[in-house]
């Protein structure tokens, strides 16, 4: 079952072209990661599904029945350019949202409670939100974002301006969302990220969609069908059906190559012709990462 359905979805503003006839599913219950380039069309298709513009044909489905305002309680949005109030206190700002995302003010404060402890923030509660650092304003939003514990979560670049040990902290309640039964719509230009957090991505490029599915299936379609192999000795030549790469030389003294496999042979086979010539350290498939594949995703997509 799909939280959200993209159907055929095209928006213009003025000459541009945001978004080409873009289509695509988001499973319940993953973390989906919106990839693209700055201006490809990401922003503007959150905008979409938070229902701050509509798209002028074609439309978005949302838990199988069209998107309305009846949708947005159960929406959580982190816009990337955050929108605190930086004259209003944290406690009293936390607390409007909640009220605007359909919460009591009883029911608020008692889930205030809560992150407020496991954020390790309980002394910020009469603080200034314009006297906050960046990354401190950054969690006050990420409360702001979940507390109401809604279905979809839209974070945009939400480890922007976070240390290491904040960005753990996010990452970590992302992961316990997801496990409580939330979605998550993750945009972002971090592929470090990506290749640890999401389950599936979409690709948009050019206002286009050119990539998408379960990050599984997307590795196995842009394997390279290649292998490394660290080593001492002499690799001048292997059996034909193998293509010798190249030969560097590793900080340590061992030679490091990549082999392509040919036909129907496999790993194993290639191991064992390895074996006879040379004395192995390591061996292994070159697995894409998603910044391979995300900069061969688009180099690819030709020009308009």
């Amino acid at each position: 079952m799909n939280i959200i359905e993209v159907r055929n979805v095209t928006k213009e503003y003025s000459s541009h072209t945001a978004l080409d006839n873009v289509s695509l599913s988001i499973p319940k219950g993953c973390i989906f990661g919106l990839l693209g380039p700055n201006g490809a069309g990401k922003t503007s298709l959150i905008r979409i599904i938070n229902q701050i513009t509509g798209p002028d044909s074609g439309e978005v489905l949302f838990d199988g029945v069209p998107l309305n305002p009846n949708h947005i309680s159960r929406i959580g949005y982190l816009p990337e350019e955050r929108g605190l109030y930086k004259k209003m206190k944290v406690g009293e700002q936390l607390l409007y949202l909640a009220q605007l995302k359909g919460l009591s003010q009883k029911e608020a404060m008692e889930k205030l409670k809560t992150w407020f402890i496991k954020f390790d923030i309980k002394t910020w509660w009469d603080k200034t939100i314009g006297d906050l650092s960046k990354g401190m304003q950054q969690k006050v939003q990420f409360v702001s974002t979940v507390l109401h514990e809604p279905d979809l979560i839209i974070l945009d670049e939400p480890f922007s301006g976070f240390d290491p040990i904040n960005a753990n902290l996010i990452r970590d309640e992302i992961l316990e969302l997801k496990q409580k039964g939330s979605t998550i719509i993750f945009s972002t230009h971090r592929m470090e990220t990506v290749e640890e957090l999401c389950d599936h991505i979409a690709l948009i490029h050019k206002s286009r969609k050119v990539l998408d599915g379960p990050k599984k299936e997307i590795k196995e379609q842009f394997k390279t069908h290649t292998y490394f192999v660290e080593y001492k000795g002499h690799l001048d030549e292997l059996d034909p059906i193998y293509q010798i790469l190249d030969r560097r030389v590793t900080e340590d003294g061992y030679f490091r190559s990549d082999i392509h496999l040919g036909g129907e042979t496999n790993a194993n086979a290639l191991l064992l012709n390895l074996l006879s010539k040379v004395e192995i350290r390591a061996f292994g498939e070159n697995i894409p990462s998603m910044s391979d594949i995300f900069m061969k995703a688009v180099n690819e997509v030709p020009e308009a």
